[in-house]
């Protein structure tokens, strides 16, 4: 009898598989990173076939550090890292070009010239998107136009795309042998190439797009019985659950209420907040998205401000200005300060997402002076974290109408307790952490054993949500007014720095 639901959880900068037991917690875990590849500034991609390598890799090694029979397991579900293209050949599995990561803002001048026949919201009321250079069909649109051959290829359907979802369940379930070319509803949703409300491709966006339909996958429920693995470390398991990383995240939270909402702290932070079944269109710069579909039950939609770089920025800190060894660091050289010293830190390496879509923006340190030291940067990039998300969270406070009373965190950024007071004191508002904090692959791993019966139905999730710590806010409404403006503020210094000629 089955003990245990699991997830593939394919990350910005690392793979995952987690083991869950039927209360949620977690039974065993592996996890590899796998390369950052920056050809051009701007630019940024990963290799698909090493990150399947760090998938199957990591199966092994939890199965085997837990002593995990493949039978103990009920279901695999899978969540990813979204808008991250692949391109890959049908027949042999090789990819014709690099996987360009949804950070990547090499499509810039693709989605100009998207924008001049209608402007930024052309397809914002088909896809809940505006156009941009975060999401995945315009990316299909530059390999398709800079790899040779392709093209005329991927009209026949012999090469084929996927978000990472895709990719990984089609070398899941046979690859080149019969492998499955799907993906879930919350995936399709990020691609500006489907229809929030029929739930197809969008013929008008394929064709403005220029993406030939022969190469997409088929669109499926977020939680069903796809198929089984085919691979010796997990053989003959239901395949059963498929959500982007963030509305994984959503469902892990049991934000299943309208209303409900959670914040991850991951590369870059993602504000979601349950809508119901309703998609509610965004005016103050959020994005409208498919939350999950559970089975043929009606899509239950979100509203979502997305950030690119939050905990990237740690990473940046410590990979490129060799200022701590490990990411943790950063929090005890940001305790050696009282405040930021007046710096901001905007970190708008891959232009400005929500609430802005501004892709000509760059990052910028602002409010430099001699008294500045390394505490006060490292304050700094915290800070800019908090400032976002609070960004984020007044937009969507806009939007929907719902005025935040908490607000349920989770990701690695999370166990930094100095960001999370912080983040407290500018929202205002407290933040809880539950005490599994990695809710992401635990959102699959729901999705998946709800499709098989180990869970018997989406409410009974709730029970299995405990609270591990929450932090009051603190700070007086002067501070936090006068900080909040200071970083709006630093915000419009990025603007404009990229020109229209690259």
């Amino acid at each position: 009898m089955p003990q245990y639901a699991g997830a593939i959880d394919q990350g910005t900068t690392s793979t995952r598989f987690m083991i869950f037991d039927h209360g949620g917690q977690v039974v065993g875990l592996a996890q590899k990173e796998h390369e950052q590849i920056y050809p051009r500034p701007g630019w940024v991609e990963h290799d698909p076939r090493e990150v399947w390598d760090r998938t199957r890799e990591v199966v092994g090694e939890a199965l085997k550090s837990t002593g995990t029979a493949p039978g103990d397991i009920a279901a695999v579900g899978i969540t990813n890292q979204r808008e991250t293209a692949v391109v890959w050949d049908r027949t042999t599995g090789e990819p014709v070009y690099n996987a360009i990561v949804w950070q990547d803002t090499r499509t810039d001048q693709i989605c100009n010239r998207l924008m001049a026949d209608g402007g930024q919201d052309r397809f914002r009321p088909t896809t809940g998107l505006p156009i941009a250079t975060y999401f995945s069909g315009p990316k299909i649109r530059w390999i398709l136009d800079n790899v040779d051959g392709v093209r005329e290829r991927a009209e026949a359907g012999e090469v084929i795309f996927g978000n990472m979802d895709t990719w990984v369940i089609w070398n899941l379930t046979g690859g080149p042998d019969g492998g499955l070319h799907i993906t879930d509803v919350t995936n399709a949703s990020r691609t500006l190439l489907m229809d929030l409300t029929t739930l197809d491709w969008a013929q008008d966006n394929l064709d403005a797009i220029g993406v030939p339909r022969a190469m997409l996958p088929e669109i499926r429920a977020s939680s069903e019985v796809y198929g089984e693995t085919r691979i010796p470390e997990l053989e003959g398991i239901p395949v059963a659950g498929d959500l982007g990383d963030q509305q994984a995240a959503l469902f892990g939270q049991t934000c299943f209420a309208v209303g409900e909402a959670k914040n991850t702290y991951g590369t870059g932070n993602f504000l979601l907040l349950n809508t119901g079944t309703e998609a509610v269109p965004s005016k103050s710069g959020l994005i409208t998205t498919a939350g999950y579909r559970i089975g043929d039950a009606p899509t239950v939609y979100a509203l979502e401000g997305s950030i690119a770089i939050t905990g990237a920025l740690v990473q940046w800190l410590r990979d490129n200005l060799r200022m701590f060894d490990s990411a943790p660091e950063i929090e005890d050289l940001a305790q050696t300060v009282d405040d930021n010293g007046g710096v901001y830190f905007v970190p708008a390496f891959s232009g400005l997402f929500a609430p802005y879509w501004r892709s000509d923006a760059r990052g910028a340190i602002v409010g430099l002076t001699r008294y500045v030291n390394r505490g006060h940067i490292a304050r700094a990039v915290l800070e800019a974290t908090a400032y976002q998300s609070k960004e984020v969270a007044d937009a969507m406070e806009a939007d929907s109408g719902v005025k935040l009373d908490s607000l349920k965190v989770d990701g690695g950024m999370v166990q930094n307790d100095l960001l999370m007071q912080f983040q407290a004191d500018v929202l205002g508002v407290p933040v809880i952490r539950p005490a599994v904090a990695e809710t992401t692959s635990l959102g699959a791993a729901y999705a998946a054993g709800l499709a098989v019966g180990f869970w018997d139905e989406v409410e009974s999730l709730r029970e299995n949500w405990v609270e591990d710590k929450r932090w009051l806010p603190q700070m007086d409404a002067a501070t936090r007014e006068r900080g909040y403006a200071l970083w709006k503020k630093a915000v419009t210094r990025t603007f404009d720095w990229v020109e229209d000629e690259q």
